[in-house]
């Protein structure tokens, strides 16, 4: 992810916690691969046929790519965010899952959960509110 934010290629990866993403799965093209940062720089490269759209990881497995997401319905959010972003505020608002987004014209990235987006993190940032966010759902066996 962080490679993609250094060359500003656009990125958009859900990752499912207790909501199934089963039927955002199915809008996209299945892969069953393990998730590896080589596989997800790959899907992303702008001339790839999967970059369009978003990828779901369930566990360690990076389910499918070219995931479709509804976008935010949200009238007041900025006009200068992007489809990519308002797909992961949208998701955000209909699941809990955790979605990070790194944008194409800045390589800024920004976690989007609950309806709610934090822009402009740092790799340690990011790192650590993954953590957070996935170890606190396991552990406690409810939603963050």
């Amino acid at each position: 992810f962080v490679y993609l934010s250094a060359k500003k290629i656009g990125g958009l990866i859900a990752i499912e916690r207790e909501d199934r993403l089963k039927s955002y799965v199915n809008s996209g093209v299945e892969l069953n691969a393990r998730v590896s940062s080589e596989t997800l720089e790959t899907i992303f490269t702008p001339a790839s046929p999967l970059h369009d759209g978003g990828v779901v990881i369930q566990g360690n497995n990076l389910a499918a790519a070219s995931c479709l997401f509804p976008l935010a319905q949200n009238p007041y959010l900025s006009h200068a965010l992007g489809t990519r972003h308002r797909a992961a505020l949208g998701l955000s608002e209909e699941t809990d899952a955790v979605v990070l987004v790194v944008s194409e014209q800045t390589g800024i990235m920004s976690l989007a959960i609950g309806a709610r987006l934090t822009q402009g993190l740092t790799r340690e940032e990011l790192i650590q509110n993954l953590k957070e966010l996935l170890t606190s759902s396991k552990n406690n066996g409810h939603k963050a």
